[in-house]
């Protein structure tokens, strides 16, 4: 099983209220896991709140287990480079800034970013919006290229802008071509899109991918198998564009261990692999 489980990366999403990230990465270490992205969370990996006994001990666990830490991700829920007030997008901004240097002191490839929400009743106009998810990237640009950090931009169903064709045009149309995407296969489909076709958009952006499952009524990041996700049509168009990196299984589940080892296998029947 430690085979299979390399194939994959795992997001630590279902363990933010039980385990420290340090924690956390010993335990699935110990399953045969070997490359993360880290969720960013109180409690669970909070850059200002952690000592320096508890920074030291996870840089040991990352190391004395030779693991990888592709990226760093956060609920996206609590904070908005598009709020429409400044004082929200400083705010998330200053967060946003400190995680990314930490991301870089971890020695993490990337961190997420969300292009920002907006009111679902009474919407500022998409100028506006993409004018403040402009000024986050101006913003966040030079920081992450100090920390050597990729900036990813996830499609995501409660953002402004979910689908991956109008991502794509707004980082076009901003023009940085280190701003990397990150394409998260069930949000894709709970908002009725085609999973496959979102990814040949992303194709000349596409860092990374998220996996779990879901429906296209009741948005969920379920294991393997609990939706409609169409997963088996997935692994070819990876390798149509050359996709290399593990797949990352974003679930949140009640009992995440047997939700990600049983997803890993589906998943590895399935035909997925990675190139690394």
């Amino acid at each position: 099983m430690s085979n299979v489980n390399k194939t994959f990366g795992i997001n630590t999403y279902s363990y933010t209220l039980d385990y420290t990230a340090a924690d956390c990465l010993r335990h699935l270490a110990d399953k045969g896991f070997d490359s993360f992205e880290l969720m960013m969370y109180p409690g669970h990996l909070w850059p200002h709140k952690m000592s320096k006994d508890e920074l030291s001990d996870l840089k040991s666990v990352i190391e004395k287990n030779d693991l990888r830490i592709v990226s760093v991700n956060m609920p996206n829920i609590d904070i908005n480079v598009a709020g429409a007030s400044p004082e929200m997008r400083d705010y998330t901004l200053g967060l946003l800034s400190q995680f990314m240097e930490f991301t870089g002191e971890i020695g993490a490839s990337g961190m997420i970013v969300g292009p920002g929400k907006s009111n679902p009743l009474f919407a500022p106009t998409r100028e506006e919006l993409i004018g403040h998810t402009f000024a986050a990237l101006d913003r966040l640009s030079p920081v992450a290229e100090k920390a050597g950090v990729t900036i990813l931009m996830e499609n995501m169903p409660f953002a402004y802008m979910p689908a991956v064709k109008d991502l794509m045009k707004m980082l076009a149309d901003y023009g940085n071509d280190d701003i990397g995407v990150i394409y998260d296969v069930a949000n894709g489909h709970f908002i009725g899109m085609d999973p496959c076709e979102e990814l040949r958009m992303a194709a000349d952006r596409l860092k990374l991918v998220h996996f779990s499952d879901t429906n296209q009524k009741v948005y969920k990041h379920d294991a393997v198998g609990m939706g409609d996700v169409p997963f088996a049509t997935v692994p070819p168009v990876l390798a149509e564009i050359g996709y290399r990196e593990k797949p990352m299984l974003e679930i949140i589940a009640p009992n995440p261990d047997a939700g990600l080892l049983d997803s890993c296998a589906q998943l590895y029947e399935m035909g997925y692999r990675s190139a690394i």
